[in-house]
């Protein structure tokens, strides 16, 4: 049964954590999105012809999401996406849309931060990574996005060249601060389209696409 926060009547969607994942009509496309560091280190780690299995990842918030999808019912195709490589992520769905010959569903799942209470709290990274990747549809006809996707890219669009001091100045970002290999891995997530690969799940890990 479909409702009011199930984004269906959208061609391209954004939700929040695993329990934002349950509340979206299901897709033809999910793009996991942490930034901080999940989906950016997967990315990279892609990028350098390693696999990451996600049963073996730590993280609560990609690692968490991504292992959620592995259980989805259906084909869907399964990203990693990030600001690093947000133009190669929709490069993708656009071809996956052209593989299907039809109008194909996007969700994009924003990780935020789990809270010690177990709440997800809004991170100014994910939104700035799934909305660099909404942007990044729309000049290639992906563009039927809902109220929540729009206002994501346009967050982007506003602050790209801001993208660097808001993730080191964020909470996830000054929670790293004194960790200077983390805090490394906090610069490298602020570089946009500096990764032309796609990190697809397949088999239970990242392979590239």
């Amino acid at each position: 049964m479909s409702s009011a926060f199930d984004q269906s009547t959208y061609q391209v969607r954004l939700e929040w954590g695993v329990e934002g994942l349950r509340r979206l009509a299901p897709a033809d496309v999910y793009v996991v999105v942490d930034v901080i560091r999940f989906s950016s280190n997967v990315a990279a780690a892609v990028a350098e012809g390693n696999t990451v299995t996600v049963a073996d990842s730590p993280c609560p918030n990609g690692g968490g999401i991504s292992r959620a999808l592995a259980e989805a019912p259906g084909e869907p195709l399964i990203l990693a996406g990030a600001l690093r490589n947000a133009s190669a992520v929709a490069r993708a769905i656009k071809a996956e849309q052209e593989r299907r010959q039809q109008r194909t569903s996007i969700a994009i799942i924003a990780g935020g931060e789990r809270t010690p209470e177990g709440d997800i709290r809004f991170a100014v990274e994910d939104h700035l990574g799934a909305g660099a990747i909404i942007d990044a549809l729309t000049p290639l006809g992906i563009d039927h996005s809902s109220p929540e996707a729009v206002a994501a890219a346009e967050s982007f669009n506003a602050l790209r060249r801001a993208v660097k001091h808001l993730l080191t100045s964020s909470g996830s970002g000054r929670e790293l601060e004194g960790d200077e290999d983390r805090l490394a891995q906090v610069h490298a997530a602020a570089k946009v389209d500096d990764l032309d690969v796609v990190p697809v799940l397949r088999g239970g890990a990242f392979v590239r696409l």
